[in-house]
């Protein structure tokens, strides 16, 4: 376990301002609002910044803010009874976590973390509130968003509920297909380790399937964590 570091309110400065401006205009639940909205939101986020492999939020802490990624990375996750580290997503600039606060007074049930050197920006739960009542068109924004998690998470379910490791593995490469241009071509979206935690099984045996997939002709893996689908109708068959 890393060690857990306190978020603190980086607001001093003109680089903070700077930051907040990225923050609002690259999250998609505010991109889409005026200017002036915009600087009303500007004006009540705070920026923090954490080392790679600082813990920005643990289980158990209170939830009290909506966490906006600026820069960086953040590998959501959480931690079974026998201590096995479950990934359940990652985080790239423009995403965000921490949405459950703004419902309700609750505490976090999964763990963050920095992956590389990270900043995010942050509102709190009653700031933000008085800003989707202002705003609806925000409300409608996250409940997208809600959305399309409860998709990825049923998505996640379906998998574990696949006893062979080569399925998992085939569905989470369709998956990922669906958004490449042909030919198929992707880079993995995280590396072999987080796909290893993602999926229930280890680094090993992902290498090993890659390399079973690439020897039966399904897809082709190239450098930089690219793999091109060769047979996406018999991927789609394992």
């Amino acid at each position: 376990m890393t060690k857990h570091t306190h978020v603190h309110s980086h607001s001093s400065g003109d680089g903070s301002i700077g930051s907040h401006r990225a923050c609002v205009r690259l999250v998609p639940i505010f991109n889409h609002l005026e200017e002036q909205q915009m600087d009303e939101i500007m004006s009540v986020a705070r920026s923090a910044s954490f080392k790679k492999g600082e813990t920005i939020y643990q289980a158990g802490e209170e939830s009290t803010s909506l966490f906006i990624v600026n820069r960086g990375r953040i590998r959501i996750y959480r931690l079974s009874e026998n201590g096995r580290e479950q990934l359940l997503r990652i985080l790239n600039p423009g995403d965000f976590t921490g949405e459950l606060a703004l419902f309700r007074s609750t505490t976090h049930e999964s763990y963050a973390e920095a992956m590389v050197d990270t900043s995010v920006c942050l509102i709190r739960r009653d700031e933000l509130r008085t800003l989707l009542q202002k705003y609806p068109s925000i409300s409608i924004k996250v409940l997208q968003e809600f959305s399309k998690r409860l998709d990825e998470t049923e998505r996640q379910t379906a998998r574990f509920a696949t006893e062979k490791v080569e399925t998992r593995l085939a569905m989470f490469l369709t998956e990922v297909a669906e958004d490449a241009e042909e030919p198929i071509e992707f880079k993995l979206p995280m590396s072999k380790k987080d796909l290893a935690s993602y999926l229930g099984t280890t680094p090993e045996t992902i290498s090993r399937k890659l390399g079973q997939f690439e020897d039966e002709g399904y897809i082709r893996q190239k450098s930089g964590r690219r793999i091109e689908i060769v047979d996406l109708d018999g991927l789609l068959l394992v």
